[in-house]
């Protein structure tokens, strides 16, 4: 029995007092088909497909000072969030991205390096930016303060937007669930055809929050350029 509702996001799965929750993350590699290991199958030629598409994207706003291998850092990044959020989806299934623990642990490493490249390696450009051009002079420290913080929250706000929005579905789903027992046959049958439209825009949801999270972080990286 839940204790409250968000108790949906913290189960407690766990043998001899070790959790297992976050092993969910390598339950899809179970699940891969055979054959797109052995020879290129249609699933290989989608995929392929797509993070072609995606290495054309962020080689465009990455801009001509990229460096070599760049993308591959960010597709995998777009990979691994898009995978978990999938996986999410199926029933009894730990949703990884519903934590901040998890979505955390993607952005701030991945803003401390950008950061610490930038300054050691184009300190002039860092400072440059903190000013926007334009600004009147007696505006500039109140300029400095306000992109310093813009660029502090960053990594939080790239988690929180992940987390929330893979929140907000399930919460959603969880509460038409739970409904679902003391209505008639007729408002079941509604609430199952909601519910099903629902885990479809959960499924879009998942691909366009890896995305923006991939493209975020793109965008943040050529700034320091």
């Amino acid at each position: 029995m839940m204790t409250n509702l968000f108790s949906t996001f913290d189960p407690s799965t766990n043998i001899f007092n070790m959790s297992f929750n976050w092993l969910s993350t390598l339950i899809g590699m179970s699940m891969i088909p055979y054959l797109y290991w052995i020879f290129p199958s249609r699933y290989n030629i989608v995929w392929n497909n797509i993070l072609l598409t995606l290495h054309k994207e962020f080689n465009i706003l990455l801009g001509e000072n990229k460096h070599k291998g760049s993308t591959l850092l960010l597709i995998s990044l777009f990979s691994i969030i898009l995978f978990n959020n999938f996986i999410g989806l199926f029933p009894y299934i730990f949703t990884n991205t519903s934590h901040l623990i998890f979505t955390l642990s993607l952005s701030l490493p991945l803003w401390l390096s950008f950061m610490i490249y930038g300054w050691f390696n184009h300190t002039q450009h860092m400072f440059a930016h903190l000013v926007p051009q334009g600004t009147p002079s007696i505006l500039m420290p109140f300029m400095v303060c306000i992109e310093t913080i813009s660029n502090m929250i960053r990594p939080g706000t790239l988690a929180v937007r992940l987390t929330a929005n893979m929140i907000a579905g399930h919460l959603l789903l969880t509460l038409l669930g739970n409904t679902g027992p003391s209505l008639s046959t007729i408002l079941v049958s509604i609430v199952i055809f909601v519910q099903i439209m629902l885990l479809l825009l959960e499924s879009a949801v998942a691909i366009i929050q890896s995305y923006v999270f991939a493209v975020l972080s793109t965008l943040y990286s050529s700034e320091i350029n």
